[in-house]
Parts: C-alpha cells; sequence; structure tokens
C-alpha cells in the first residue's frame, strides 16, 4: 500500500485498463453490481478538504496521500443481486425475494474483489494504490457528490505514481507475513 504518492496526473487510458481488468474479477451471477465514483483534480481537493480539513493536516502523518491524483470510491449496490436473482434463471434460488435472503451479502465480496483485482492491477501497471476506510466521513462525500441512496460504500482507493519517501510505509509494514503453515488448515481444523 503506497502513502506517498507525486502528483503527476494518471492517463485517462491507464485507469480505463485497470477498471477493465478489476471487471473481470467474480461475481455471483455476473451480476456486476459495483461501480466507482473516480475523482480528478479539483475533485480530489474537495474531497479532502471536506474529510481532513485544512486545519487538521499540520497533524496528518501522511501529508503525501493527499497528493494522489486519483481518489476511487468503489460502491456496491445491493438491489442489484436482488434483481438479477429475481430473474429466471436464477429465481429458484429465492435470493431475489430481497437482501435479507442473502445470508452472505455477496455485493461486498464481489465488489471487495474488484477491488483487490484493481490493486494489484495498478501495481502491475507501476502505480501506487492505497485503499482506505471513509468512516464517518461518508454522508458529507456522499452529499458532496451526488451519491444516491442505496449502493454501499466500501472505502477509497488512493492511485498515482508512486514517491519514494522515508514515511512511505506505515507502522504495520514492519509486521511478518503469515506462513501458509500458519494458515491452512489441513483437512481438519
Amino acid at each position: 500500500m503506497t502513502r506517498a504518492f507525486r502528483r503527476d496526473d494518471v492517463p485517462h487510458w491507464l485507469l480505463h485498463e485497470i477498471v477493465d481488468l478489476a471487471s473481470r474479477a467474480p461475481s455471483a451471477g455476473k451480476t456486476q453490481g459495483w461501480e466507482l465514483l473516480v475523482l480528478t483534480g479539483d475533485a480530489v481537493r474537495r474531497y479532502w478538504d471536506i474529510t481532513l480539513p485544512a486545519g487538521r493536516r499540520s497533524s496528518f502523518r501522511w501529508t503525501h496521500l493527499l497528493d494522489a491524483p486519483v481518489l476511487a470510491l468503489p460502491f456496491v449496490n445491493p438491489q442489484a443481486y436482488v434483481d438479477r436473482y429475481a430473474e429466471p434463471d436464477k429465481a429458484r434460488t429465492g435470493l431475489g425475494e430481497g437482501t435479507e435472503s442473502w445470508t452472505t451479502p455477496y455485493w461486498t465480496i464481489d465488489g471487495s474483489m474488484a477491488v483487490m483485482t484493481l490493486l494489484l492491477a495498478a501495481e502491475d501497471a507501476g502505480l501506487g494504490a492505497l485503499f482506505f476506510g471513509v468512516f464517518d466521513h461518508e454522508p458529507v462525500v456522499r452529499d458532496e457528490f451526488g451519491v444516491p441512496d442505496g449502493p454501499e460504500l466500501l472505502g477509497a482507493i488512493a492511485l498515482g505514481w508512486p514517491l519514494e519517501t522515508l514515511d512511505g510505509k506505515g507502522r504495520s509494514a514492519g509486521r511478518s507475513r503469515r506462513r501458509p503453515g500458519e494458515i491452512i488448515r489441513l483437512d481438519h481444523w
């Protein structure tokens, strides 16, 4: 995860290529119920103005995060899954009755897989990327950028060209990664 960016623009063709790859992530019933609100230029500045006002920036550790030229806000649409599973080829599942019929919210799973694919595609293209939470700023972000009711926000993704700095890594970066043997429960928990 990159926390320090150069201000150089990300070409639209590259952004489209990354999103195209993300659109190939698994999707229940090929619903593809996710969307990206992509912010560039002045919209990025407005995002930071409402979520991290100037008065709070002096104590913000990741000052170069605010230089990311692109912020992408991934949203998932639960109703798209209900509608898809009400179609004739999926109706027998009963999942078209409403979101309460879903014991697992596949809109969140599918959207998360798309986000992960997007992050990997960005990295592969030489970009830096950071997924971060919007938390209690969601209502004001929705209002500022005209997001309708219904879609659920997963978080935010900063995209851009990485800036090599000493402060570019998070506190958790030094933690060791779990080995496969610590993760795999073979044949029995």
